[in-house]
């Protein structure tokens, strides 16, 4: 929190008190109502601040914050893996951006009642929002230190890195007072991914959905754009509309959707359905740092799955170009995790997220049992943070898959699948074959099959489909219990 200069005043917003409520819907309501009251508040007097210069007191306003308590160790539904808190105390969550997690707001705090028959308090925090974070949602940009006749933080709150931080994600952090958190991320640190999202994808969170792709080849971009037209020109697939880079958005199937001119670092892509129940393509290009600073941000999001269908080097003689291979444990050599999540952490395959995927394998392919086994393996996958490994003397990284049992490599599943169990977002891999380094394969031009080529094809439809599967199933079946620590938060 930033500490106020003690020889200035400090005006803030009216706001209403804590209230208890039993409705989700009001609840929801009312920390909307905060929160506009408390941006609105911020946005005027910053506006008017870069008209006349150096105010004569500060300007704060809190985030809304949601509460809980409870006295009793009755235990509710053992089976569930979200919706309770596991023992008495106090739990609270700061938020923000209500009008966007207006739907999962809704259902975290309806089943947090429902299963402890009590009300949640809703009221101010003791949290300020940061003015670039309350001015940012409407497109305005904060000039940067030094373009201003005054400091910026002597007369409003800015971001604090200090609370901006995966504490509570992984497990490192104490309570305040007593104070348990009741969510994953304080309302400061998906502040904080809404804007970087926005900034790496060139498209709005708003746009985002509950089923993420991720890639690391840009043809996959091609056929995910096809496959969106061809969704939205039959009005019984439930898709509403394309959006890509520069928030552009195709809402029938001949409509043009053109690039930006300069893409993204991640150029994204949505094909949305109601109540973000779409699927969202992020190409991610190549290497794990892309890897983790994507899933980092969209994290916040909370998704109900994300997987990754990208490219990788088959280690085995008996592949070809174009098979398929199927994660079902990872050897991490990608390092840009080793300090939030320790190397020696399993990593466990999620049942409900390999069967969706290898249903849809069998599906698009026409192949199904044993005959299946001719173009898909399952096994361990190992990520590396060397595209060049090969270059080197490579003896010992190949004992090292050898004795993995590693049937493929590439840069960047791991990396998705560790961050998704670190974040409680149910994760998978499906890639397909490219080279064949170890059996003189390797990526050059003119050496693609039309086997391969095909099989390409075929790929992204295969992690559509196991989405679309997914898509039907209910929340509490993909979101398992593998993924919850001993001391869990209430909300996914």
């Amino acid at each position: 929190m930033n500490v106020a200069d003690p020889h200035l005043p400090v005006q803030t917003p009216d706001l209403p008190g804590p209230e208890r409520f039993r409705d989700a819907t009001s609840a929801v309501n009312r920390l909307t109502e905060i929160y506009d009251a408390g941006t609105r508040f911020l946005r005027a007097h910053f506006e008017e601040t870069l008209r006349t210069g150096m105010p004569a007191s500060r300007f704060r306003a809190c985030y809304p914050e949601i509460r809980i308590a409870t006295t009793s160790f009755a235990q509710v539904d053992s089976r569930l893996s979200f919706g309770h808190v596991a023992e008495p105390g106090t739990y609270a969550t700061t938020v923000t951006r209500p009008d966007l997690f207006r739907g999962y707001l809704i259902q975290q705090i309806g089943l947090l009642v429902e299963n402890h028959k009590l009300p949640v308090s809703i009221g101010p925090s003791a949290t300020p929002i940061p003015v670039h974070f309350a001015v940012g949602a409407e497109g305005v940009t904060v000039p940067h230190e030094g373009a201003l006749d005054f400091t910026l933080r002597d007369a409003f709150d800015v971001p604090d890195l200090s609370t901006t931080n995966d504490d509570i994600v992984n497990g490192t952090g104490a309570s305040i007072d007593g104070t348990a958190p009741l969510a994953p991320f304080t309302a400061q640190r998906i502040d904080y991914s809404l804007a970087r999202l926005n900034h790496y994808t060139a498209t709005d969170p708003e746009h985002f959905q509950n089923f993420v792709l991720f890639t690391n080849y840009q043809f996959y971009v091609e056929e995910f754009e096809a496959y969106a037209r061809a969704q939205l020109a039959d009005p019984a697939s439930g898709y509403t509309s394309f959006v890509g880079p520069g928030n552009v958005e195709v809402l029938a199937a001949d409509d043009p959707c053109p690039a930006p001119a300069k893409l993204p670092q991640m150029p994204t892509y949505h094909l949305k359905r109601a109540n973000r129940s779409g699927i969202t393509l992020v190409n991610i290009g190549v290497g794990p740092s892309n890897a983790k600073t994507a899933t980092d941000h969209i994290a916040v999001l909370r998704p109900h799955a994300w997987l990754m269908v990208g490219h990788c080097a088959g280690l085995r003689n008996s592949q070809r170009l174009g098979d398929f291979v199927l994660a079902h444990a990872y050897l991490r050599e990608d390092h840009v995790l080793d300090d939030d999540l320790p190397v020696w952490t399993p990593i466990p395959p999620l049942a409900e997220i390999q069967i969706a995927l290898e249903q849809a394998v069998a599906k698009v392919t026409k192949l199904e049992g044993y005959e299946l086994k001719r173009i898909m393996r399952t096994g361990t996958v190992a990520t590396i943070d060397n595209r060049n490994w090969e270059l080197r003397e490579h003896t010992g990284p190949v004992q090292r898959l050898s004795q993995s049992r590693a049937i493929a490599l590439d840069m960047e599943s791991a990396t998705i699948a560790a961050n998704g169990y670190r974040f409680r977002v149910p994760y998978g891999t499906l890639l397909c074959v490219s080279d064949k380094p170890l059996h003189g394969e390797l990526k050059l031009p003119g050496m693609a099959s039309d086997f391969y080529k095909t099989q390409v094809a075929n790929h992204l439809l295969i992690g559509i489909q196991a989405m679309e599967h997914l898509r039907g199933m209910p929340l509490e079946r993909i979101h398992s219990r593998k993924l919850r620590s001993f001391e869990e938060t209430a909300f996914l």
